[in-house]
């Protein structure tokens, strides 16, 4: 009998996203998350693994389980030279990142960054960014993801990542709760985030009497001058300064009241106050055709569970909510900040299923990065099974000037299924679109969407709402049978 031939090792194909941490980069292998790690990180991870409060907070879901992998299994692989060992993490749903998340979901990143580290340091243990992309979301319940971050603790050598931890965590916070500027922009557009002297410039001389604005941002920046002298090394300066490490411990629970303290309120001025808040109850056709509305998304989700929806332009979640109990994840998408901070706030703290984020979906978040590729596009991130577009089309065709047969062929690219609701031109949100425009759009017609449809779809049902003015339509992609929707 011939001997059975070993299974060939595949090349690893690092993640283009996790090149910043030589020491423990990531990567994706039959649809499971690794880690590799080289001398020093596999060292710093047999340390910390065997800690109590890391097995403590791998089991509340803080930080993510992680496993690693046997000789044989490491086998499998092949792996660069330097590589000694191989960490094995659980998939999150859906990555998200701090440039979509609302105010809300950046301070619970924000407060577990800290708690995660004021523990870690009793136990000799040091977190080496502090950066909120080490951190996803399951619903709204953050998780740290980045076990390559925990090293040992230097005794009385400063806290490293504290101007990171400022920049893109702290600064962001400030703006937004003390000068309502949506950080998500800027972090978008800056993805190390936000320095001390450009943060100074959107505060005001009287907001520097606020907490955390001096200390943390002018004092912040008084130090950034001192650091472009050549000569000049703050650890060292620090060190010889008789620095302890029972000062980072005394910064760290000052930072925790002050996040804790900083509230954002969507309708505590003018500007910032949402025009779509109670938009359900605020229109009397929109109040009318609600019942039905809402019943024909319960028809549909309940057929069978999905793993990911997305709810394009959810505004308070309400659909979002109906979808939750039928489907593991559901992305609850909108470009009003106050929409999705409500949303936030209203889901219970351990809510691991909707996870609601600012996106303007006529301008959704791009690949970002080196080479664009270090932070993914919107629709990299997986493919959903479940569309909802309730209440959006009429705003991508006659606000933003999107052809129809770009929305449609762009919803049919994202590979699921769909219900879509279209509001005639005789509808009275359409009209107030409409009032101050010249009318371009005869690609907008029921007409029209249908034929469009009609090229990548398969219409299962098509219902009028009450008030008569909108449509509701469930269509598959072509070529998926017709018994996946439980018609």
């Amino acid at each position: 009998m011939p001997p059975v031939a070993s299974p060939v090792a595949s090349p690893v194909k690092f993640d283009v996203g996790s090149f910043r941490d030589r020491s423990a980069r990531v990567f994706e292998s039959e649809q499971a998350i690794y880690r590799t790690l080289n001398q020093e990180s596999s060292e710093a991870w047999k340390r910390v693994s065997c800690q109590d409060f890391f097995q403590r907070r791998m089991s509340t879901g803080q930080i993510i389980p992680t496993t690693e992998l046997s000789d044989s299994e490491i086998r499998r692989f092949l792996f660069p030279t330097e590589v000694t060992g191989v960490l094995k993490h659980e998939r999150i749903p859906f990555i998200s990142y701090p440039y979509e998340w609302p105010f809300a979901l950046l301070k619970r990143a924000t407060l577990l960054q800290l708690d995660l580290l004021a523990e870690a340091m009793t136990h000799q243990v040091m977190l080496k960014d502090s950066t909120p992309y080490n951190i996803q979301f399951r619903g709204t319940q953050p998780v740290f993801i980045d076990i390559g971050s925990f090293i040992p603790l230097v005794p009385n050598e400063p806290w490293l990542a504290y101007r990171q931890f400022c920049e893109l965590m702290l600064f962001p916070l400030l703006l937004q709760a003390y000068r309502g500027i949506h950080f998500q922009s800027v972090l978008r557009a800056q993805l190390e985030g936000i320095p001390a002297k450009q943060f100074l410039q959107w505060i005001r001389w009287r907001d520097l009497f606020r907490p955390g604005v001096f200390t943390n941002g002018w004092l912040h920046a008084a130090l950034e001058r001192n650091a472009q002298q050549v000569s000049t090394s703050t650890v060292t300066d620090l060190k010889s300064s008789g620095f302890q490490s029972q000062m980072i411990q005394q910064m760290l629970k000052k930072l925790t009241r002050l996040v804790e303290r900083l509230e954002w309120n969507p309708a505590a001025t003018q500007w910032a106050a949402t025009q779509w808040a109670n938009y359900d109850e605020s229109l009397p056709h929109v109040a009318e055709d609600l019942q039905a509305k809402s019943d024909f998304v319960r028809n549909v989700c309940q057929t069978h569970r999905r793993t990911l929806v997305w709810d394009l332009g959810c505004n308070d979640g309400r659909f979002s909510r109906i979808a939750s109990e039928f489907a593991t994840t559901v992305i609850a998408l909108d470009q009003d900040h106050g929409c999705i901070e409500r949303l936030c706030k209203s889901l219970e703290p351990e809510q691991r299923v909707i996870l609601p984020l600012c996106m303007d979906l006529a301008n959704p978040s791009p690949g970002q990065g080196w080479r664009g590729q270090e932070r993914r596009r919107l629709e990299e991130r997986g493919e959903p099974d479940l569309v909802l577009c309730l209440g959006l089309i009429h705003h991508l065709v006659l606000a933003a000037n999107i052809p129809l047969p770009d929305v449609v062929g762009w919803l049919a690219s994202l590979g699921g299924e769909l219900l879509l609701e279209f509001p005639s031109k005789r509808d009275a949100m359409v009209k107030g679109l409409l009032r101050n425009k010249r009318d371009q759009y005869a690609d907008y017609s029921l007409e029209h969407l249908v034929q469009e449809l009609q090229k990548s779809f398969q219409i299962v049902r098509q219902v009028s709402l009450p008030s008569g003015e909108r449509t509701l339509f469930h269509a598959i992609p072509q070529g998926k049978s017709k018994s996946a929707d439980g018609a």
